[in-house]
């Protein structure tokens, strides 16, 4: 397991702790704070707050390879593609493969709450014209390499250890509000996004400031509450 996210309301989550705490203390305990660790190392670590103290609950975990990478570009995404979605809008096709990357085939591949967006740049476009605000806040992700040796046209493939050819799996849950953030009530989503290394960025093409390293080849997205 290379990332852990457990909600104190999860069986899981009482299946692990309930032995190490007493009924009465876990019951008082608050929500807890969302964590995603990964690396290199030997153990992930989880901080439950409770009105008697802090627990630590220390699970050994499997070390994987080019973990900084795959944490890097997993967080950088996250962080850059919600704050796109809330704010820069305008912003949001260049999170895409580009189609001629892949020609003829349907990529990138966006589904929506079930529906099926044919573009990034309609995918853009509806967040423009027929969404209204939106506040996305991330609870907790998970991110594992797909396949590690990625061939880009045009491109050499660089050493396995760079992590600059991987693909990567993320997968992210939270909540959303749509509309006014103090009338708008918040909606549970579950998102899956398969990031690849984005050709301008390989190949050079584009000598452009802050250019995406990996961008979106397909996404699903799901309100689940």
């Amino acid at each position: 397991m290379d990332a852990l996210c457990l909600d104190s309301n999860s069986s899981l989550f009482r299946l692990i702790l309930a032995p190490l705490v007493s009924g009465s203390a876990l019951l008082k305990a608050q929500s807890l704070t969302p964590r995603v660790r990964m690396g290199d190392q030997e153990h992930v670590s989880l901080i439950k707050a409770s009105t008697n103290g802090k627990y630590r609950l220390s699970i050994p975990v499997k070390r994987i390879a080019n973990a900084s990478a795959v944490t890097t570009a997993s967080q950088y995404f996250v962080d850059s593609y919600y704050t796109a979605l809330n704010q820069r809008r305008n912003t949001i096709a260049s999170f895409y493969m580009a189609p001629a990357a892949m020609p003829g085939t349907n990529l990138p591949s966006i589904s929506f709450n079930g529906t099926q967006i044919p573009t990034a740049a309609a995918m853009q476009t509806l967040f423009e014209q027929q969404i209204p605000q939106s506040h996305y806040e991330v609870q907790c992700y998970d991110c594992h390499v797909v396949n590690p040796n990625y061939v880009v046209e045009g491109s050499h493939i660089s050493p396995a250890k760079t992590g600059k050819n991987m693909t990567i799996l993320v997968a992210v849950s939270g909540y959303v509000k749509y509309g006014k953030p103090k009338e708008a009530q918040p909606r549970a989503f579950s998102e899956s996004f398969l990031l690849v290394p984005n050709p301008a960025a390989i190949t050079g093409q584009q000598r452009m400031k802050n250019v995406k390293e990996w961008v979106i080849q397909t996404q699903t997205f799901r309100i689940v509450v």
